[in-house]
């Protein structure tokens, strides 16, 4: 028979023992690896929590919140034309867009964004559409370089180079625009610009050209996309996903078809839609909605109208300079929308925009005056990320390069 000594050693050794043996079955021989948050193809500062079992992803955990900047908190103490720029900074690939939707949402809320001037409504199509394909010529290449071609990286800032011209023509700014403004625009289009524009449509669509024959029979890029990171339509629907993301899912919905707003109903276009939903279906799609961008583009050019690009009021828009310099109406006028800004009624909106990312929203709560007492964002970015739990497991490491960078997100806007 043991002694008492004898158990009293043994036996918190043994329990040791049993519980790492059970710790082993539980656990296997996984392993906890962090992806990012400086990670390249993280885009971002994006951090993954990988549990790994070999290569085999068995539990990823996305980890946001690196770019923080409290944008909604901030708009709560500016007048809604001083956050304009701010909107800039969400989705900063594509900022003429993130202005237009920011100033539809409070359109809506002061009851003007039916009484935009025609010429207003076409130029902010004209900038979205460029937007959309900027992201789309940037996401593209980041996408293709992840996955190890790096040609058409080089190829798609070829011609994002020639939209920054565009935008500094336009603006004076190449990548932080404040463009748009309540009511209309900063400025009417420079001379020589539509002109200009088209010119970029014609060079473009050769370079989209080129770009597929660069891709979308190449047995490398097709091994590391088709049939990786597929995402059901259920799936896409149930965890919010929108914009390429949902339509490459094979769900037909475009808020510029389903929820027309500025001139987008007098326009024709198709909406390109996936059948797999892999990260191949994904590139597919955003190729074809950068050829309809210009397709849309040259329609808008062909249709553009005279006339003024901001509403005739002088509560709601800065009146012209000289008025300023002469009339004692005026001087109030642009003294009150300077100092307090224009007296939004009380209520609440919300605008959802087809930006490039997916569906941008801005939820405005007002109790008067010129700051939101309540301002919420939906950012694209953010929704989308929400589906990589689901995705990653089961792929392997470098399956997850390709996923994120067929998602496109962005994290200026994830984080906001």
């Amino acid at each position: 028979m043991p002694s008492v000594h004898d158990i009293q050693f043994k036996e918190p050794a043994a329990r040791a023992a049993s519980a790492a043996e059970e710790l082993q079955d539980v656990q296997g021989e996984k392993m906890i690896l962090n992806m990012g948050p400086s990670h390249p193809s993280t885009h971002g500062v994006l951090r993954i929590v990988l549990e790994m079992d070999g290569e085999i992803i068995t539990k990823a955990i996305p980890d946001v919140g690196y770019l923080h900047r409290g944008d909604e908190k901030i708009a709560e103490n500016m007048t809604y034309t001083q956050f304009i720029p701010y909107t800039d900074r969400l989705d900063y690939l594509a900022p003429l867009a993130n202005n237009v939707a920011y100033a539809l949402a409070v359109e809506k809320l002061l009851g003007i964004h039916d009484k935009l001037p025609p010429r207003c409504q076409y130029i902010r199509v004209i900038c979205c559409e460029l937007a959309r394909v900027s992201a789309h010529l940037l996401g593209l290449g980041a996408f293709a370089m992840d996955v190890g071609a790096l040609t058409v990286f080089l190829h798609t800032f070829t011609e994002r180079e020639k939209i920054y011209n565009l935008c500094e023509s336009l603006t004076g700014a190449r990548f932080t625009t404040s463009y748009t403004r309540i009511g209309g625009l900063a400025r009417d289009l420079p001379s020589g610009w539509t002109d200009a524009v088209r010119k970029f449509c014609d060079e473009v669509v050769v370079n989209f050209d080129e770009s597929e024959k660069l891709l979308t029979r190449n047995p490398i890029f097709v091994d590391r996309t088709k049939d990786v990171g597929i995402i059901s339509a259920a799936d896409a629907i149930d965890f919010g996903l929108s914009g390429p993301n949902l339509r490459g899912s094979g769900v037909d919905h475009d808020l510029r078809k389903a929820h027309p707003y500025l001139v987008y109903n007098e326009l024709e276009f198709d909406v390109p839609v996936g059948s797999v939903g892999d990260c191949y279906d994904r590139y597919l799609v955003r190729m074809e909605e950068m050829r309809q961008s210009v397709r849309i583009i040259r329609q808008c050019l062909d249709k553009l109208p005279g006339g003024p690009v901001n509403v005739a009021d002088g509560k709601i828009v800065l009146p012209p300079k000289d008025k300023v310099m002469t009339s004692m109406e005026e001087l109030i006028h642009q003294f009150l929308l300077v100092t307090q800004g224009m007296n939004a009624p009380v209520g609440e909106v919300y605008f959802g925009a087809e930006n490039p990312k997916g569906e941008l929203g801005f939820y405005i709560n007002s109790k008067g005056g010129g700051t939101p007492h309540r301002l919420k964002i939906r950012a694209p970015s953010f929704c989308n990320l929400s589906i990589l739990p689901h995705v990653l497991p089961g792929h392997t490491m470098s399956d997850v390069v390709s996923i994120l960078g067929s998602i496109d997100f962005v994290m200026g806007e994830c984080d906001r």
